[in-house]
């Protein structure tokens, strides 16, 4: 793979650089409603019983507030909380589990909140129940976030026996001052010592998040947390884009909006990031997220077999997604499903009926067919237009005639490229890929809704 993954081009950046979705799915949950069933997810349970199954929980807990957060979370310092948590969790798995028990287990997930804010015996009691209740692959990939604040350093080894095997830890910024401000400080030396920890141990990886866009945040400032980073040498990284929305999320609030850097500051920290990572030998896998070549998601990524979930970029696409806990999403036949989004409506849920449906949303052929067309060019960049045409029965030019339309701006400004069998996202468009997608997504036509959506860069 060359050094040659992407093209900066300012002048393009900036004309496109508009609000749009991640496309972590397609639709996006903009889309879900609460008239779905319980009975249509059932239906979806059953409707391809052959796939293997990928498994999400979603812990709600953290210790702290990190004020840049967005994420569904509780903070509390109350460990008999969790305990209730897992009480109700349970309830919840088991009743899954007779719809959907019989399926191989390939991938399961532990995100939150902070899934480390459970305790060994916690931890233990979810796997043990999941293993009890889910028949698991020998080779299952089972991966959690981890908050490197909160955690002695023997968890790891505890994880390790339970099973897991990858690690994401969030480390956001290594600067003082930067953590200061979003009230996440924390201990360089001892996210080093998780890493070598993880690898003696023989986690498959380690995946390393940080966020550019933070208060106090420069160039210069960021490149030193690169370095510090780039020493770990992790398998994967994800470089997010700080989205600040306090309308949206309170804990936003707490951040002085005069700290955060400029536009084309925070532009700046993105370029060099990605040419320092590229440089040092990662491999752009789209949007905010780098691998190592060696790494599962690089060689999926070149083999043109690289999905996405809401979990972001996975080599698991043939899989049904299981989302369990509160707020989770599930991805099963052709339909989306999300649990209560507040835990006291989840409690009241599962008491009820033992599962906490709340949302979601049936996809129909056209759906199908864009969310194919979607997935192909924000993970490998390129369409064969052929394939589409024989595993839908369509004629792609005239079916997308109006989407080609939109494209063409972007076919004019050469990051696209269109030819008869083949659409291919060239170097200098890839970091526009959501802009690019958003061309096929039919109901961000049918309503301007612009404005709900954070911007792409």
């Amino acid at each position: 793979m060359s050094n040659e993954q992407i093209i900066w081009d300012q002048a393009l950046i900036e004309k496109y650089n508009y609000s749009g979705p991640r496309y972590t799915s397609y639709p996006t949950a903009l889309e879900f409603h609460e008239a779905f069933t319980s009975a249509e997810f059932d239906m979806a349970c059953a409707q391809y019983p052959e796939r293997k199954l990928s498994l999400y929980v979603h812990i709600p807990f953290c210790h702290k507030l990190c004020y840049y957060c967005g994420c569904n979370k509780i903070i509390t310092r109350h460990q008999h909380k969790a305990d209730q948590y897992l009480d109700a969790l349970e309830q919840e798995i088991r009743q899954r589990a007779t719809l959907l028990g019989d399926r191989e287990v390939s991938q399961l997930h532990w995100g939150g909140g902070t899934p480390t804010f459970l305790t060994k015996p916690q931890v233990s009691r979810l796997m043990d129940l999941l293993r009890s209740q889910f028949n698991f692959a020998a080779d299952a990939e089972i991966s959690i976030e981890v908050d490197p604040r909160e955690i002695e350093l023997d968890m790891l080894d505890h994880l390790r026996s339970e099973g897991f095997n990858r690690l994401s830890i969030g480390v956001q910024d290594f600067n003082k001052e930067v953590q200061k401000l979003v009230n996440r400080e924390q201990d360089e030396e001892f996210i080093f010592a998780m890493a070598k920890r993880a690898n003696e141990l023989g986690f498959r990886s380690t995946n390393l998040d940080l966020i550019y866009g933070l208060p106090k945040q420069t160039q210069a400032l960021f490149a030193d947390t690169l370095d510090q980073v780039l020493a770990m040498r992790p398998g994967r990284l994800s470089i997010f884009n700080y989205a600040h929305m306090p309308k949206l999320f309170a804990a936003q609030r707490k951040i002085n909006e005069a700290d955060l850097p400029q536009a084309n500051e925070k532009l700046a920290i993105l370029q060099d990031t990605i040419a320092t990572l590229t440089g040092a030998g990662y491999q752009f896998i789209g949007m905010d997220h780098f691998a190592l070549p060696d790494d599962e998601l690089a060689v999926a990524q070149r083999s043109g077999v690289l999905h996405r979930n809401f979990q972001g970029y996975t080599t698991q696409g043939d899989c049904d997604l299981l989302g369990l806990g509160v707020s989770a999403i599930s991805m099963i036949g052709d339909c989306y499903a999300q649990n209560q989004k507040e835990l006291k409506h989840y409690y009241a849920n599962v008491d009820e009926k033992r599962e906490a449906l709340w949302r979601g949303v049936s996809l129909d052929s056209d759906d199908l067919l864009r969310r194919e067309v979607i997935k192909a060019l924000i993970c490998n960049f390129q369409l064969d237009k052929k394939d589409i045409e024989q595993r839908f029965d369509i004629d792609f030019d005239s079916y997308f005639a109006e989407d080609i339309e939109l494209l063409q701006t972007f076919i004019n400004d050469e990051l696209v490229t269109v030819e008869e069998n083949s659409i291919y996202v060239e170097l200098k468009g890839r970091l526009l890929i959501r802009n690019i997608c958003m061309c096929f997504d039919k109901y961000l036509r049918d309503r301007a809704r612009q404005q709900q959506f954070s911007r792409v860069i």
